[in-house]
């Protein structure tokens, strides 16, 4: 089973927002107090954050699916529904953000450093948010937004001032276990190291970190062999060390080839980086380097060191004779590598403060597009693209006739309906809000009947919340007086009716 990933594709969705609530407060001798319903929760987001205490990305490998909480729905009585917790992933120092076609996202150095991978959905406004002057009564709310759903990869590059390139049983392991605490793995066979291992030197008042990956053969930077896989480890050190082995017995193999192969693979990977393999300036291939002659401890070792030493100077490269095994020349090769490292530390320029980089909108943008396009059939469709208007149309509910007429109502407001008429549009046309993935297509009718003119005011309005009066003893006797005044003024005129002859008695009949 793997112990160690540096490379996986994730999946990640953030939380939905909690509906809002449609809800009529109710008190003694108040029926319809006005409404109370609370708005939905937000829903979590999915964040990347750096722990230096994670050196892996195993945990995503084996789980690559990460969902948010969702918000709750609110409640009446104004209560509002609980916010979705974010979910955090921890990753090491060093993790690269990319989307699924290589472009980079974000490059997360240092601990604390944090990228909102898939954002969560925003709760939707209860009546009690929906409700003004004009609209005293909704009879809806609005829904939740749902999640961001992105997939993306995530890239492991180790953070090491120093990296040691070689081709397989060199004894880079074994170099790193001799110079530092660390304990790779050390076999006599190729491809021992099967993942990058770190080790921390020690030199004089300065301290570094060694990077080992596993080794280079010719046709590396095409795929062949496992260095592929882990040159992006060695894309941000200050130093490359040349391991080059003395005591090899391979047919065609000597210390002069081995390093010219290695600086073909490693011209070659550095010429497909897009600037994220550049330190302090300096590209990969134009970085310090230095060549370590190893395995002097073997006789035939020694000779050959000592016959290619002029040769590899000559070139303008410091070499440093050594032996992993009895430990011969690691003291004078560490020191050197501390001076390296701290003068790439020292011209290294300092990272330059992020700047806020305002964009105000232009005066004359309305936010939305309208479009027309050919449906394929001869037929055509106009769609509608913008924040606005798709956020409008996943918050509506669409079995709610009320809503419906709210949602054309905002349209009307923002000029959905203008552009729909200066684009040609025509009573019945078919038009499309949103991507075509999830588009919310209907046949426009510029005026929506949505059965809110039979409340007989705007809509959104009630009737019954007009009359907030309660009559007064006055109002009460005057209503009386004004009855009574009324009976007696017909008893009159019926009386009158009578003596004129209008009415005769049966009984006289």
């Amino acid at each position: 089973m793997a112990t160690f990933v540096d490379r996986v594709v994730l999946h990640a969705s953030g939380g939905d927002g909690g509906n809002g609530c449609a809800s009529i407060r109710r008190e003694k001798f108040k029926p319809l107090a006005g409404p109370d319903g609370g708005k939905g929760g937000d829903g979590g987001s999915v964040r990347i954050v750096v722990d230096t205490q994670t050196t892996t990305l195993l945990e995503f490998h084996h789980s690559p699916h990460r969902h948010a909480a969702s918000g709750t729905q609110g409640k009446g009585d104004y209560r509002e529904g609980a916010n979705g917790e974010d979910l955090i992933l921890r990753v090491p120092d060093g993790t690269v953000v990319k989307d699924r076609q290589g472009n980079v996202l974000a490059d997360l150095i240092g601990e604390g450093a944090e990228y909102v991978a898939a954002a969560g959905g925003r709760g939707g406004l209860g009546n009690h948010g929906l409700a003004s002057p004009r609209r005293k009564a909704p009879g809806f709310a609005l829904l939740g937004e749902p999640g961001e759903e992105v997939d993306f990869v995530l890239e492991l590059k180790s953070i090491a001032d120093v990296a040691l390139v070689g081709f397989p049983s060199a004894g880079k392991s074994s170099l790193v276990a001799a110079i530092s605490a660390a304990r790779p793995k050390i076999a006599d066979y190729p491809f021992t190291t099967l993942v990058p291992n770190l080790g921390v030197v020690q030199a004089g008042d300065v301290r570094f970190t060694v990077a080992d990956v596993p080794g280079l053969i010719p046709g590396a930077s095409e795929g062949k062999g496992l260095g592929l896989e882990f040159l992006r480890h060695i894309e941000r050190t200050a130093v490359i060390v040349h391991v080059l082995d003395c005591a090899t017995l391979e047919p065609g193999r000597d210390p002069i080839s081995d390093l010219e192969a290695l600086e073909a693979e490693l011209a070659a990977y550095s010429g497909d980086l897009d600037g994220s393999g550049v330190v302090g300036g300096l590209p990969l291939n134009e970085r310090p380097r230095l060549v370590v002659l190893n395995k002097i401890d073997v006789p035939e070792a020694r000779e050959l060191a000592d016959l290619v030493r002029p040769d590899l100077e000559a070139r303008g490269l410091q070499v440093f004779e050594i032996s992993a095994a009895s430990h011969e020349g690691l003291r004078q090769l560490t020191y050197a590598l501390a001076g390296l490292v701290d003068t790439a530390r020292r011209e290294t320029p300092a990272p330059a403060p992020v700047r806020t980089i305002l964009r105000p909108k232009a005066v004359d943008d309305a936010g939305f597009t309208v479009t027309r396009k050919n449906a394929g059939d001869g037929t055509f469709y106009f769609e509608v693209r913008g924040a606005k208007p798709e956020r409008w149309v996943r918050q509506t509910d669409f079995a709610n006739e009320e809503a419906v007429g709210y949602l054309a109502d905002r349209l009307a407001r923002l000029g959905v309906e203008e552009k729909l008429f200066k684009a040609g549009a025509v009573a019945g046309d078919e038009v499309r809000i949103g991507s075509e993935k999830n588009a919310v297509v209907f046949d426009w009718e510029p005026t929506l009947i949505t059965g809110s003119e039979h409340l007989g005011g705007p809509r959104g309005t009630d009737l019954r919340f007009d009359d907030h009066s309660r009559p007064t003893r006055n109002d009460k006797r005057r209503e009386y007086n004004e009855r009574m005044d009324a009976k007696a003024e017909a008893r009159a005129e019926l009386w009158t009716e009578r003596e004129s002859g209008h009415w005769t008695d049966p009984e006289k009949d």
